[in-house]
């Protein structure tokens, strides 16, 4: 025996660095834990994930169920889709009947699980009929800013439930991107407001822009109805020709997420008719654009819409767009 020293038991000795090792690993793992301690929140479709990463940014790991391009009115889920459903801690669906196919799984999810329906937290009052169906709503409450900025607070407001601790970041994330919700929206109202009045006639694939024309004043008109498993008769092509041919509508708009096929036979229609109807170029409606791009964030959506409406309406419009980010 060393003087000072005293010399430890092997068992001994080898329990306590057993001990030490099992204490380290555990605070890897904790820190591991931590960093790891991101809500995971599946969206439905892309304008809902755009406003769940900039309300709840790094404290979220957000993904979509549908992409660039896809028309959520007749998605049907698959298997991975479910999974990924059901291994969520939050789920955001738009609800309203926009997802009509999912509309079952969402249900048989929501008995164990949150799931956000956003666009039912708006009050009644400001949501559109569907003429179609009076026992519904409108879904496509996107296309005015007002509104979307109620969709973000619902999602401010469920986050903050689930995660109490990042109610601070929420809170400011929500509201920066309100902030970016007027921003466009006044921009909108600027260019839309030198359009003359008795020009606002907008006529699109599918009723998607209802709540554009309303925040607006544009008479709205699409070939199909609001869901896109309406079927647009030769009855209603011909009754939109005869319309634009009286008023003198130049444009027509495709959209990103609509088959062309009907917005082709009303162009043809009308020029049977020695009317020249030009296409004004393709809207986003139902989907975003390009991931990691600016018309890929529901902001870049609406400028992009508003900007291509303006222009072919004649409105002299930034180069573009509002924030010089438009990809045109």
């Amino acid at each position: 025996m060393v003087s000072g020293f005293r010399i430890l038991p092997r068992s001994l000795l080898g329990g306590l660095l057993l001990a030490g090792l099992l204490a380290l690993i555990l605070a890897c793992s904790a820190d591991v834990s931590a960093q790891q301690r991101k809500l995971r929140v599946v969206t439905t479709v892309s304008m809902l994930a755009d406003a769940a990463r900039a309300i709840g940014g790094d404290r979220l790991d957000v993904s979509s169920l549908l992409g660039e391009g896809v028309d959520p009115h007749t998605y049907r889920p698959t298997r991975a889709d479910i999974a990924r459903l059901s291994a969520a801690d939050l789920v955001i669906a738009n609800g309203l009947h926009l997802e009509a196919q999912l509309n079952e799984t969402l249900k048989l999810l929501g008995k164990t699980k949150t799931i956000l329906f956003a666009a039912e937290k708006i009050p009644d009052g400001r949501l559109l009929a569907d003429e179609e169906y009076p026992d519904r709503k409108d879904p496509h409450v996107w296309m005015d800013p007002e509104l979307w900025k109620l969709v973000a607070v619902a999602i401010r407001d469920t986050l903050i439930e689930r995660d109490a601790p990042g109610r601070a970041a929420y809170e400011k994330g929500a509201q920066v991107y309100t902030a970016e919700l007027d921003r466009i929206h006044n921009y909108s109202r600027e260019l839309l407001t030198a359009v003359p009045k008795e020009s606002r006639v907008l006529v699109t694939a599918h009723d998607a822009f209802n709540y554009f024309g309303r925040a607006y004043d544009f008479e709205v008109e699409g070939i199909q109805g609001l869901s896109t498993e309406s079927e647009a008769g030769l009855k209603r092509i011909e009754s939109l020709v005869q319309l634009v041919a009286a008023r003198k509508v130049n444009a027509v708009f495709v959209e990103s997420s609509v088959p062309e096929r009907n917005v082709r036979a009303l162009v043809e229609g009308a020029d049977a008719r020695k009317h020249k109807l030009a296409i004004g170029g393709v809207l986003y409606s139902d989907a975003l654009g390009a991931p990691g791009t600016y018309e890929g964030t529901v902001i870049g959506m609406l400028d992009h819409n508003v900007t291509t409406i303006a222009r072919a309406f004649g409105v002299e419009t930034p180069a573009r767009g509002m924030q010089g980010k438009l990809n045109q």
